[in-house]
């Protein structure tokens, strides 16, 4: 089974705890913390593999979870990082976050490498708030608690050169006869539902081959397959448009050559700019030999007359796409602004002023204390109240008209307010 696109849930690993220890031994008064901080968190990373050629893979198997870090131990221990994911996919697969629909890589490379998500930081233990007037600290730090990401997966199959043109017009037979590959040939449409790959070799060189399945007048709007698999086309640095110059089939191979440009125009400006090589098949079945210069009338384009049936012509087309790819530039990878997931600023923070009252205090700052405090010590509580006014919310409190036993929201935290 074909699949070429997919959604899938991945989490990075959260970081581990900070621990709360102090020392103790034989013979040694007041030995101080020494609690060591969590583990890092496992990242997300995804490969790419070459040896793939679907997202077959995803169909099943959907989250994805690296391993959170350990919490850190006594004796300045620090806690173990965890594992990073590895996730293997094939090569020319778009990542994207499903949510705002940015990409976030391009996995274009066999073997290329790409942390989507990095795993949460781990939290400090409690020698690390040990200062000198502080020489006991009974709180440590939580670890980073990630966030799990909607994923979407888009296969773009990366060929050099690709076989389009209307369903039946003979592109997998052609593909069979240029390569060996073995796709499924019947007579009649839609027969191939899914791309075909297959590699060209001649003149000590090779090329990949991809037949696209078939287009159809209205694909780029989503009608027949063409909507599902146009993505494939984009990777190509050739095109080789097939017509069924015979008209066996009761069609005028000039309408359907200029519906398939206008679909490739409609779908993907680049794709209508691409290089390409007209290639009249079926000449077997050609009764009316004026047919092929009516072709050329009607579209100024004057195609390789071959059939792929009984092997005439091929020769010939295979040097034209030899002499052509020559000319066309290399591929690469597509041109993007990689996407990023916020990070919150430790240090800012909005306060409002609520219909009840009450005061909430958001934004990063409070993310950061969420971690670091544990209200019912009495240590850490100091050490809450010192942050905020050292980040200047209690002077925005005065601004906003605080007063005396108003009520104090930060985070899932509630206190009075008290001069």
């Amino acid at each position: 089974m074909f699949l070429d696109y997919v959604n899938i849930y991945a989490k990075a690993g959260n970081g581990g705890d900070g621990k709360v220890s102090f020392h103790r031994e034989k013979y040694v008064m007041c030995g101080g913390p020494d609690g060591g901080d969590g583990g890092r968190g496992g990242s997300v990373i995804f490969v790419a593999d070459s040896s793939l050629t679907s997202l077959i893979d995803f169909k099943f198997k959907k989250h994805f979870r690296a391993e959170n870090g350990a919490p850190g131990e006594g004796a300045n221990c620090f806690g173990k990082n965890g594992q990073d994911l590895i996730v293997k996919v094939p090569t020319g697969t778009i990542v994207k976050d499903k949510e705002t629909g940015g990409i976030l890589a391009d996995m274009f490379k066999d073997g290329e490498r790409k942390v989507i998500l990095r795993g949460g930081k781990g939290g400090r233990g409690n020698a690390r708030f040990a200062t000198p007037t502080r020489r006991t600290p009974s709180f440590a730090e939580l670890g980073e608690v990630t966030i799990e990401r909607t994923l979407t997966l888009e296969l773009k199959t990366i060929a050099d050169i690709g076989l389009i043109g209307f369903p039946n017009v003979g592109k997998s037979t052609l593909l069979s006869v240029l390569t060996n590959a073995k796709p499924k040939i019947a007579n009649y449409h839609f027969t191939t539902l899914s791309p075909n790959l297959g590699v060209l070799k001649a003149y000590e060189k090779s090329y990949v081959i991809a037949d696209i399945p078939g287009l159809i007048e209205g694909a780029a709007e989503g009608l027949g397959l063409g909507h599902t698999f146009l993505r494939h086309v984009e990777r190509v640095r050739l095109l080789v448009h097939v017509v069924d110059i015979s008209g066996i089939e009761g069609r005028d191979p000039a309408s359907d050559y200029r519906a398939i440009r206008e679909e490739l125009r409609q779908y993907n400006e680049r794709l209508s700019s691409l290089p390409e090589i007209c290639v009249a098949n079926k000449s077997d079945l050609l009764l009316e030999k004026e047919k092929l210069s009516e072709f050329t009338e009607k579209t100024g384009v004057s195609p390789i007359l071959i059939s792929a049936v009984s092997y005439d012509n091929i020769d010939e087309l295979i040097k034209a796409i030899f002499a052509r790819m020559e000319t066309v530039p290399e591929a690469a990878p597509m041109d993007f602004i990689p996407f990023e997931y916020p990070k919150s600023d430790p240090d800012e923070f909005s306060v409002e002023k609520l219909s009840d009252g009450s005061f909430e205090v958001t934004g990063g700052l409070v993310e950061m204390l969420i971690r670091k405090i544990v209200l019912s010590d009495v240590e850490s509580n100091r050490y809450f109240q010192n942050i905020l006014k050292e980040k200047g919310v209690i002077a925005r409190l005065k601004e906003l008209g605080a007063k005396d036993g108003d009520t104090i929201i930060v985070g899932d935290v509630e206190f009075e307010y008290w001069e």
